[in-house]
Order: C-alpha cells, then sequence, then structure tokens
C-alpha cells in the first residue's frame, strides 16, 4: 500500500506517517519547502528518512495533476493549508488558497485522472461556530467564524459534491482540537506550556494571553491520525465528527500546566485584549458518537494526560 500525504511537516502529518509506517505503508509526502529545517517534526519521531517527499504547490493544478498521475498513490491524505485560525484574519485570500482552492485542486485531478484511491480531507470544528453542550455532530448546520473556517467548510461541500457526482472515495474528518508536542509554539497550548515554564526557570515573569473565556474539546492527536485511517477502510466513503465529547475551558488547561510546575497561573497570566481575534468561538464540542458506532473509534488519551505528556516533552527539552 501507498499514501500520499500533502502537509507531511506539520503536527497531523507527521503522527499520520508514523502510523502508516508502521502499517507497512510506503509513505510520500509533500511540502512547498523541500529546506530539512522544515521537517523537524519528522525527525523528532525518528522517521524522516522513511518518508520520501515531493515539491509541490497544491494550490497549482498543473503540479498537482502531474503528481498524482505519476504516483498514483492507494491513499491520499490532505492536511496541507493554513492551520492558524488567527492568521486567516489578517491572511483571508492564504486561507482560501491554501485550504478551498487546493482541496478543490486534489479533487479536480483525482476526477480527470479517473483515480480509483481513496481521499481523506481534514475539516475542522471550527466549521460549526459555537455549540450546545450536545455536542456537533455530523447534521449539525455550519455557522464559520473565521476565513480559515470558511474556507475549511467550502472544502468540505467541494468533497462531498465530487463523491456525489462522481463516485470518488472522499471523505471528510471534521477534527475538533487536538495536540501533541509537535504543536508550533504559535498556538495558544504550546504558548502556555513554554510560558510556564520559563516562568518555572525564573526567566519571565508573566504570561500574556487574550481571551480566556473559551472552551474546546481538546484531544490527542496520534488518536486523531488514527481515525483519519480508519475512515479510509471502509467500503463506504462517509464524513466523521472527531473528538472527544468532551470541552474544557482555557482556565482548566492554564492550571493543569501550571500546577505540573508547582504554580498557580493566576499569579502570572495577564490578559491582553489586544490579542484576541476579531471574532471568536467561546464554546466548542463534538459528539463522536458516529465515529465510536461505525469505526470502532474513541479517544484514547485523557484532556489531563495529554496535558502532562505536552509538559514533559517541554521539561525533557526535546520539542523547544
Amino acid at each position: 500500500m501507498s499514501a500520499l500525504v500533502c502537509g507531511i511537516s506539520g503536527q497531523d502529518g507527521a503522527y499520520l506517517a508514523q502510523l502508516l509506517l508502521d502499517k507497512g505503508y510506503e509513505v510520500v509526502g509533500t511540502s512547498r519547502s523541500t529546506d530539512e529545517a522544515h521537517f523537524t517534526s519528522l525527525v523528532a519521531l525518528g522517521i524522516r528518512d522513511h518518508v520520501r517527499i515531493e515539491p509541490l504547490s497544491v494550490i497549482e493544478p498543473d503540479a498537482v495533476l502531474s503528481l498524482l498521475k505519476r504516483l498514483r498513490p492507494d491513499e491520499i491524505y490532505n492536511l496541507s493549508g493554513q492551520s492558524s485560525v488567527g492568521l486567516s484574519f489578517t491572511q483571508p485570500i492564504e486561507a482560501l488558497q491554501s485550504i478551498s482552492v487546493a482541496t478543490l485542486n486534489l479533487l479536480e485531478a483525482m476526477r480527470v485522472l479517473q483515480f480509483s484511491g481513496r481521499f481523506f480531507n481534514a475539516c475542522s470544528s471550527e466549521c460549526f461556530g459555537n455549540t450546545d453542550d450536545a455536542g456537533a455532530d455530523e447534521m449539525t448546520p455550519f455557522r464559520p467564524r473565521s476565513p480559515y473556517a470558511i474556507a475549511k467548510a467550502a472544502a468540505y461541500w467541494q468533497v462531498a459534491d465530487y463523491r456525489a457526482a462522481y463516485g470518488l472515495y472522499a471523505c471528510s474528518g471534521i477534527l475538533f482540537n487536538h495536540e501533541s508536542p509537535l504543536r508550533p509554539p504559535n498556538f495558544v497550548t504550546r504558548k502556555i506550556i513554554n510560558g510556564a515554564y520559563r516562568i518555572a526557570q525564573g526567566e519571565i515573569n508573566e504570561l500574556e494571553l487574550g481571551n480566556l473565556e473559551i472552551s474546546r474539546d481538546w484531544g490527542w492527536a496520534p488518536d486523531y491520525v488514527d481515525a483519519m485511517w480508519r475512515m479510509l477502510q471502509l467500503d463506504t466513503p462517509d464524513d466523521f465528527v472527531i473528538a472527544t465529547g468532551k470541552s474544557h475551558t482555557l482556565n482548566d488547561f492554564l492550571s493543569q500546566v501550571f500546577e505540573c510546575f508547582g504554580l498557580d497561573w493566576r499569579d502570572y497570566v495577564i490578559v491582553n485584549h489586544d490579542l484576541t481575534r476579531p471574532l471568536d468561538i467561546e464554546f466548542s464540542k463534538g459528539n463522536p458518537a458516529k465515529a465510536a458506532a461505525m469505526l470502532d473509534w474513541s479517544p484514547r488519551i485523557s484532556f489531563e494526560e495529554m496535558v502532562r505528556r505536552m509538559v514533559e516533552a517541554v521539561k525533557v527539552s526535546a520539542f523547544q
């Protein structure tokens, strides 16, 4: 079996590559940059030498068509594109191109080539906007609140339309927040952990954050890439919400992290309203019942264990 992972240099791409290699796949990854410094996540997992990297800009349709025609992989995982909700407010065109246009290019190449392989698209819980306490499922309407979420919603419907119109094996995983030590430092979870570590080391005295009044459904990234793979093993393609079904406040996250360092976050955290987004989601939770029933999938790692593993990784300086 062979797999093409678009966006292999990111958190999910690296963990997915590791999973596929463990299952005996030949793994090829794509990246806009072929600079070896770009593949730190693959290096951290010890798999850089086990995957082949192909340079590709997925917003260029001819390049996408040429690569798929040459490789003809059994499975394609589309994890590429802008990954920061906050950044999408300042770079909305890049968000639309790297997410929606890129997804359309992959689907169109599959259609033209009469591609018989299977396609996974990484969608996002951000498409739902605010959810109620029951959690969003596959029938919950989209109410996106950022350029990132709008682009992800467009890509979701492109996948659904190409599946229905052309019979492609194409599906989307609507992924709620998922973290790991490979999460880049510009994400709030890593910013908090790195800040707490530096405070504990005496390097800084305070940590500035934006909106603390949010709740998120946080899971463990390696669990989520397992769900991606399971989705492509079904006889019939379908879309799934991938989530833990539990929501935690950012205050909960702060408390868990700072407790790992023997500190009280309230003594060090300062709210800076300049760091807030123009629009934000106050409460987000998913309902993974369909994934549990049809994929036999459930999260293995709890919120508390996720935080502990991320903190321990920083403590041993493996991912700083």
